[in-house]
């Protein structure tokens, strides 16, 4: 446990949120500035993959997405994690899990960010936001997302 919170699970999701003009959602966050991504967040107890993927999309962009609007990719990243990231698991915990999804909405969606884990959002080209995220996985996500339109 970390401040009386239980520590996070190594299993996350990522959802990359695109539009009708196919512009990619981008999320900076707020505990390291200029880092640039995609929704993530990690699965919490008694939730499934799926359940997590609307959470998160719910909590950091206010969009309230349904299940059928969620694509399951059915792909799997392992990787590990960030070294200034660790502190958040277990200690013999230094790899996670994420799935991968996706989520198309309108180019009007209204977007409202959760101030403790972003600091602004931008929509971008797809090679721009290729260019921006710092995640690996995040990058390769981005480079298959048109086989996902």
């Amino acid at each position: 446990m970390i401040n009386n919170k239980p520590y996070k699970q190594p299993i996350s999701v990522l959802v990359v949120i695109y539009n009708d003009q196919q512009q990619i959602l981008l999320l900076e966050r707020a505990d390291k500035p200029g880092f640039w991504q995609s929704v993530t967040g990690s699965l919490e107890v008694g939730e499934t993959i799926q359940q997590t993927a609307i959470r998160e999309v719910a909590e950091e962009t206010g969009i309230l997405a349904t299940t059928s609007a969620i694509d399951d990719w059915h792909q799997i990243n392992q990787y590990e994690i960030y070294p200034h990231w660790r502190h958040r698991y277990a200690p013999e915990v230094t790899h996670n899990t994420e799935h991968v999804f996706s989520l198309g909405v309108s180019s009007t969606t209204p977007i409202r960010l959760s101030p403790h884990e972003h600091l602004q959002y931008g929509w971008f080209s797809i090679q721009k936001a290729i260019d921006m995220v710092f995640s690996p996985s995040n990058r390769e996500a981005l480079v298959q997302l048109p086989q996902h339109w």
